[in-house]
């Protein structure tokens, strides 16, 4: 609790977005609860809900905008911080994993390339992330144009909900389950665990780091180029694009672009491709290297020069910074006089850089309502629009978000419209909360049978929600009103219930009933 000298500690330790420091500190949790197993966690859910507190789930902290330790109404909340539940129990034989909520991506990672040389989980590339929030919204990374999210990978999982109950997939039904894997983390109740798929990988992968100063022009013409070929490279070639004027594989003097490629085979294969469909990249000066998967993780990591794949398993993130996110999707190439505009807008800031991670392969073989993610077939690649700045700069921190929404509607004519699309994991409070609808978006509230209201706030978070998840988004309101009708488990961008008492109490009692451990939960993990 806040009195304990532990408190301050325990609050900051998981907060990676600088930009929340100070309110996290002056506006926190009434506790941080931290659980060591499944009784613990069980017991902490029921000891909030008794104090009539509003549950924050924290298992990496790495939240785009601080809503796992945050709050941004008058409810009392806690903050259960998965840290302590951080065990992976590998089975090759069956290419499975138990992963718990709290352990890092690193953690997972290190844990399947100790039991194989040759498995490996397809998830994003930053180490210290926590995989219960990352697989919740979906989870992209290297390997998702070959197997698809993380979540596309998930088989089972162990929630514990607001009553307590520990419900795996057929406790949780199907609906239930299918909304936890993609609709948002801190929603549903907390995952103790998750059953992952793990995917062959060969014992040799191809990585490369390639950086291409230039005028605004030569930029855009090799950004063009890309936007036609990534795409549409084989499944096993993930080829990325970073665009800005500080990069830091650059001088730092002028606008660049720096692609980094991964590739699942041998060098001389990814150089081949590339001479036949990306000359322009220039192979003279590629020097692709050939290592083992998890090494690659450890290339891609952002860890510094010489770490070892030991190094993953720390949850540290020593890099801390200050940073404003946004995210689109992109439906068709931008003309070159387009790029040119955008590149041109990018290179007068330094601190600002967008990532172009490319879709196709896999991703656009799996349906848009087979998870809660809906951006498949027919996104050719995505767009984070970042902006990041340090504490000796934080009182232009305004300046630089301003800046970044400025950019970003720039950028709207050239991505997916109707409505523009984003992504879940890179939360944007900018798109709208769950008690803030936007001028676009007013509230239009259903009037049930005895004359109330009961879907304000579904249609307020319509605003944000079908931004994330389109069509998808009234499938997870009946999800969530299935599970957490009370709506314990919310932040500012977590999917409602729908309000009604009489309809949540029919979907309610719809939900099978389950002792509050299944069977051979002690033996999972």
């Amino acid at each position: 609790t806040r009195r304990s000298p532990a408190y301050a500690a325990a609050l900051a330790f998981s907060v990676q977005n600088l930009r929340f420091a100070a309110a996290c500190a002056h506006h926190g949790p009434a506790a941080v609860v931290v659980p060591a197993s499944l009784a613990e966690l069980r017991a902490a859910v029921l000891c909030a809900r008794e104090a009539g507190l509003v549950v924050r789930l924290r298992s990496g902290g790495h939240s785009y905008e601080g809503l796992s330790y945050t709050t941004d109404d008058a409810s009392g909340f806690v903050v259960i911080d998965l840290v302590a539940l951080d065990r992976v129990r590998v089975d090759a034989g069956t290419r499975t994993a138990w992963v718990q909520s709290g352990a890092t991506l690193g953690q997972v990672y290190h844990a399947v390339a100790a039991s194989s040389k040759t498995l490996a989980f397809s998830a994003g590339s930053c180490p210290t992330v926590g995989s219960g929030g990352h697989i919740a919204g979906g989870g992209f990374g290297l390997l998702s144009r070959k197997y698809g999210l993380a979540a596309d990978n998930v088989i089972d999982a162990l929630l514990v909900d607001a009553d307590g109950r520990v419900l795996d997939r057929d406790g949780m039904g199907e609906e239930v389950f299918w909304a936890i894997r993609g609709g948002g983390g801190g929603t549903w109740g907390t995952v103790y665990a998750w059953r992952v798929k793990l995917s062959p990988v060969p014992e040799r992968v191809t990585v490369f780091v390639v950086n291409r100063p230039g005028t605004v022009e030569s930029v855009a013409r090799l950004v063009s180029t890309w936007q036609h070929v990534a795409p549409w490279l084989p499944d096993e070639f993930y080829l990325s694009a970073f665009v800005g004027a500080g990069l830091p594989e650059s001088d730092g003097t002028g606008i660049s672009v720096t692609f980094k490629g991964f590739y699942l085979g041998r060098s001389q294969e990814a150089l081949e491709i590339l001479s036949a469909r990306f000359p322009e990249i220039g192979l003279a000066d590629l020097n692709p290297r050939e290592m083992s998967w998890i090494d690659s993780v450890v290339f891609f990591s952002g860890l510094p020069e010489g770490s070892s794949t030991s190094d993953l398993t720390d949850r540290v993130l020593h890099d801390k910074n200050y940073f404003k996110a946004k995210s689109d999707f992109v439906r068709r190439p931008m003309a070159i006089g387009e790029l040119e505009g955008a590149i041109s807008f990018l290179s007068k800031q330094p601190k600002a850089y967008v990532i172009l991670d490319p879709y196709g392969g896999a991703m656009d073989r799996i349906a848009a309502g087979d998870l809660p993610f809906p951006h498949r077939k027919g996104n050719i690649h995505g767009i984070q629009h970042l902006i990041a700045w340090t504490a000796d700069d934080d009182d232009q921190r305004q300046e630089y978000m301003d800046w970044l929404r400025r950019f970003y509607d720039l950028m709207g004519a050239y991505v997916s419209n109707g409505p523009r699309t984003a992504y879940i994991n890179y939360l944007d409070l900018d798109l709208g909360t769950n008690n803030n609808p936007s001028a676009a978006h007013p509230h239009h509230p259903i009037i049930g049978d005895d004359g109330s209201p009961f879907n304000s706030e579904v249609e307020a978070s319509r605003t944000w929600g079908e931004r994330y998840f389109l069509s998808n988004y009234d499938r997870l309101v009946r999800a969530k009103t299935t599970i957490d009708p009370e709506n314990v488990f919310r932040n500012a961008q977590s999917i409602p219930p729908v309000s009604s008492i009489g309809m949540t109490r029919i979907l309610r009692s719809s939900l099978p009933k389950v002792a509050s451990k299944p069977k051979g939960t002690r033996h999972v993990i």
